[in-house]
């Protein structure tokens, strides 16, 4: 992503420091990550328990993690940030058109009546 001639990073700021819109911190997308990975693990856990009990623990937990990483990689984080992006665009709009109303109504009790 680009901003005035330079690229930036995801969680890089501009010399305003404002951060690209539409793109989430650093912060955020380390806690959607997680969000992504914690459900799944939970769950593969409990599907492999009954068919790798007598397995090594690190064989367990690699055949788990063939499975959750590819999973949230390419399935589960890209649409959550998704979900994340269009959630915060639709906020973003929101808080604009009131604040424009705002102003308007402010606008016209500033205004003489004649």
């Amino acid at each position: 992503m680009e901003h005035e001639g330079k690229a930036l990073a995801a969680d890089d700021t501009d010399s305003h420091h404002h951060r690209t819109p539409g793109i989430a911190s650093v912060h955020v997308r380390a806690f959607i990550t997680w969000c992504a990975i914690f459900p799944l693990v939970a769950l593969g856990t409990a599907a492999m328990g009954p068919f790798t009990q007598a397995w090594h623990p690190v064989l367990r937990t690699f055949v788990l993690t063939i499975v959750v990483v590819p999973l949230s990689v390419y399935l589960v984080v890209p649409r959550l940030l998704l979900a994340h992006s269009r959630l915060s665009r639709a906020a973003r709009n929101r808080s604009l058109r009131r604040a424009a109303r705002r102003s308007g109504r402010a606008s016209r009790q500033d205004t003489p009546t004649p």
